[in-house]
């Protein structure tokens, strides 16, 4: 965090509430300056407080190099603000809170209480502690004259003026939290560059038939690998058989990959092992050995402990001939494809993919087009899978987003740095990679916990403890 300096006669906008907004409060309100958090909703950090119903998976302990691939496409981008702060940084900020933490067995990075609130309270202590200023119900509408701010709240339309603004409205899923897109016009109406919004780790819909989707819709398909290409190497895991098609957490793993084949070519194909403990050639042998009075259900059941869902799965899609041939039927447990027809809507993904160009922005991320005004966290172009890559980039972001309002401030607004080139990026990847790498240290045994559910009391004067129902528990941040 930049030292902290004396009061100035300049005031920044935050208008969104979430983990990229709130970090960049912190970091403008110590450097000094007057902040005003703007948020649509009634209390900030909703979102946020969604997470903690899978846990609250702050970040992953996972090798530099691996963690930063996580990102694909936008890696050279995040990479010199991750190397800044990264998993080991926000881990020791969040113990700076007071907050502990642990590492499971799959080297995710939860709070020990694997709550959101308690961070999420002790959080804003402290900003209205630094001066922060919270303005909820203030939905932003746009620019007015002169750049001023535009909001709607329950005293009707207002305007603002400020020195600064961070934009840090999130993507376009869970819009019942405050995250609904809705600020993409108003930036193409300033020129800015968005790439459309699409849902991320999203399930899809599957044309099953009704015999398979009234028996086994919410029927969990465990022990079985998959891929979005049939000769790729399987991801392990688990997903879940839903009415419309498939979700869960392996599915989400390959969700970028499935939706963009769907765009591309209308269908998608996922490719499932039902039995990755064992190679196809044990399969086959074991399929070709006589069952005598035994029905194929149970010759399955007894030897390949296929059963349940995966034994409909298998009927759903091999033909009766296939089920008597036991080298193509073999094949089919092996890799068995399901054909996805569709996303799921955006907005009951986990999070978005699309956004804010980083080619409109300068190095601190500042909106080309719009002096002035930065952007942080999800409403940028990029997109992670779960496992606590989704809030460190949002965390990363949102500090380099107010170090970038300091800089800006503090020089007077002379012009900013350039955009770097490609190449120049991939040179700082490399480097980030390694600073990260040096930085690693020991997080102790790994830890594997099981969350214990308790009942929350409702304490409606504390906005952190607004009682949110999830659509589904399978939000994850």
């Amino acid at each position: 965090m930049p030292s902290k300096k004396p009061p100035q006669n300049k005031t920044v906008a935050i208008i969104g509430g979430g983990p990229a907004g709130l970090m960049a409060a912190e970091v403008i309100a110590t450097a000094g300056f007057a902040v005003d958090v703007f948020d649509a909703m009634p209390s900030v950090g909703r979102k946020f407080l969604l997470a903690g119903v899978g846990g609250m998976n702050i970040t992953h302990s996972e090798d530099s190099t691996a963690f930063l691939g996580r990102y694909g496409q936008a890696s050279a981008d995040l990479a010199p603000m991750i190397a800044q702060f990264g998993a080991n940084e926000l881990i020791a900020w969040v113990h700076g809170l007071g907050i502990d933490t642990f590492i499971g067995s799959s080297g995710r990075v939860f709070p020990i209480e694997m709550k959101a609130a308690p961070l999420l309270r002790a959080w804003l202590a402290r900003l209205k502690a630094s001066g922060v200023k919270f303005h909820v119900r203030h939905r932003w509408l746009g620019w007015g004259a002169n750049k001023s701010l535009r909001f709607s709240s329950s005293e009707g339309e207002i305007s603002r003026t400020f020195d600064a603004v961070i934009l840090a409205l999130g993507g376009a899923s869970w819009a019942k939290l405050g995250s609904d897109g809705a600020w993409v016009p108003l930036l193409a109406e300033q020129g800015v560059k968005v790439e459309p919004l699409k849902p991320s780790n999203c399930g899809f819909d599957v044309a099953w038939s009704a015999h398979l989707a009234d028996k086994f819709a919410g029927a969990p398909v465990k022990t079985v690998a998959a891929a979005a290409r049939p000769h790729d190497a399987k991801k392990t895991g688990e997903f879940v058989l839903t009415q419309s098609g498939v979700e869960g957490s392996l599915v989400y793993a390959l969700s970028s990959q499935l939706r963009d084949d769907i765009a591309e070519n209308g269908t998608a194909t996922l490719w499932l092992d039902l039995v990755p403990q064992k190679s196809l050639a044990r399969i086959t042998e074991e399929l070709s050995q006589p069952r005598g009075a035994d029905s194929m259900a149970n010759h399955l059941r007894r030897k390949l402990g296929i059963e349940g869902v995966k034994a409909g799965l298998l009927r759903e899609i091999v033909s009766k001939d296939d089920f008597t041939q036991p080298a193509k039927l073999a094949a089919a447990i092996k890799s068995l494809p399901i054909t996805l027809i569709a996303p799921r809507p955006i907005d009951e993904a986990i999070s978005s993919a699309g956004g804010v160009t980083f080619t409109g922005l300068d190095t601190n991320l500042m909106l080309s087009q719009v002096p002035g005004v930065f952007c942080a966290g999800e409403m940028l172009d990029w997109e992670a899978p779960t496992g606590g890559y989704l809030l460190t980039a949002c965390f990363s972001s949102g500090r380099a987003a107010g170090l970038g309002v300091v800089n800006w401030l503090n020089s007077a607004h002379k012009p900013l740095a350039k955009k770097r080139t490609k190449a120049e990026l991939s040179a700082e990847t490399e480097k980030s990679a390694r600073k990260v790498a040096k930085s690693k240290t020991a997080e102790g045994d790994v830890v594997a916990a099981k969350s214990k559910r308790s009942k929350a009391k409702a304490e409606s004067a504390d906005p952190v403890e607004v009682a949110i129902k999830p659509k589904r528990a399978r939000k994850s941040s």
